[in-house]
């Protein structure tokens, strides 16, 4: 239930703004050195303090009954016609003007992209608050540089964390889950465990990078592309994502995120499998040059039917498991919660990651030994004995 209420939950927007009529009007239509010679047309009405320091999750919205995307330039509810649209965007372009304003920054100043989306009236001023944060590291100001860290940065400043947790514990939780499942025969079945550690070390990265939830910064497809092209072009990052205030997700879309994010794991797994299972193989011959013994013992890894099955694997089981986790789990749940309370935040979405990547571990050695790219210990040595007594 909670997963569908992900899909259908009503859009929420941002509180209007009150007018205080105590407050002097920022006159937004002559040329002010703060905009470095750019005329903006706003609207005049002015803006109390409150709104000043909103978190950041609560300009996101869940919609997911209109057929309108993130890219549309009014930022708006297709369904609504153009009044709630331009309202929103209006009301995300005012916003992110007055915190340029704040921060004596002009449009001109930003990354093409960022002043794209506030000219279009795609993203709320809480999101350029958390652009200007950002800004003040060092790391995190290359890391903007690339588009897609910074679509995900500015979604999740806990994102690089995440980065580090999932890649960190990976190593650990992946040999235990193994050692868990094979026990005695753990050393016997080194060279499958490390196959097994390889693959999963290239492939988390990109399990956190595909399915994290972003604020979408990309300009408009190409007329020319083609409908399938168009469609998935305006799908979310992450099914379960929020929407930024203004925009909204159709049920189709979130669908399409899966598949799209389900393709690309698909690539990753299969590739980070050709990569472990080569590494393998040739830690196995090594073996076997030294230890003539061990010829009749150990067999090569099945390159191919390994990285197929990998790349099954990663495309469903640790695409919808981390979906849920970034979208449901850690943005839905623990982020609002504990929005204030970074330290507990991290804390416990490094259980969560950690859980999830060792039971995908476990979930794993089973499904492999379920379609025979991978066999136990005692089955190999049971098929001598059979031959032998035939």
């Amino acid at each position: 239930m909670s997963i569908a209420t992900c899909f259908f939950a009503p859009s929420l927007y941002l509180p209007n703004n009150n007018v205080n009529n105590s407050i002097p009007k920022l006159n937004l239509h002559c040329r002010s050195p703060l905009l470095l010679h750019r005329h903006v047309h706003l609207p005049s009405t002015s803006i109390t303090s409150s709104s000043k320091r909103i978190s950041p999750f609560l300009v996101f919205s869940s919609g997911g009954d209109d057929n309108n995307n993130s890219n549309n330039n009014n930022g708006g509810n297709g369904g609504n016609g153009d009044g709630e649209g331009d309202n929103a965007g209006d009301k995300n372009r005012k916003e992110a003007m007055m915190v340029l304003v704040e921060a004596k920054k002009s449009l001109e100043s930003l990354p093409k992209d960022l002043a794209a989306a506030i000219r279009d009236g795609r993203i709320p001023g809480a999101v350029l608050t958390r652009y200007f944060e950002l800004e003040t590291s060092g790391l995190f100001r290359w890391l903007m540089q690339f588009g897609g860290f910074k679509e995900r940065l500015l979604a999740d400043d806990l994102f690089l964390a995440k980065v580090f947790m999932e890649c960190g514990v990976g190593i650990f939780t992946k040999t235990a889950a193994e050692y868990d499942r094979r026990r005695e025969n753990f050393f016997k079945e080194l060279e499958i465990v490390i196959a097994d550690v390889v693959m999963a070390i290239i492939a988390d990265f990109m399990l956190v990078y595909l399915p994290a939830p972003t604020v979408s910064l990309r300009s408009s497809v190409a007329a020319s592309a083609g409908p399938i092209a168009k469609f998935f072009h305006n799908c979310p990052d992450n099914a379960f994502q929020v929407a930024l205030a203004g925009t909204s997700y159709s049920f189709l879309q979130r669908l399409g995120a899966v598949v799209r994010n389900g393709a690309k794991l698909f690539a990753v797994g299969a590739t980070s499998s050709l990569v472990g299972t080569a590494v393998t193989n040739a830690a196995i011959n090594a073996r076997k040059a030294v230890d003539k013994n061990a010829a009749g013992e150990v067999e090569n890894v099945p390159i191919f039917s390994t990285s197929a099955a990998y790349g099954v694997y990663m495309a469903v089981s640790s695409n919808l498991r981390y979906q849920v986790l970034a979208g449901v789990i850690e943005q839905r749940i623990l982020e609002p919660l504990l929005h204030k309370h970074k330290l507990i935040l991290g804390a416990l979405c490094f259980a969560a990651r950690t859980g999830n990547t060792y039971v995908g571990s476990l979930l794993w050695v089973d499904y492999a030994r379920l379609i025979g790219v991978q066999k136990a210990h005692e089955e190999e040595k049971e098929l001598p004995a059979v031959n032998d007594e035939l």
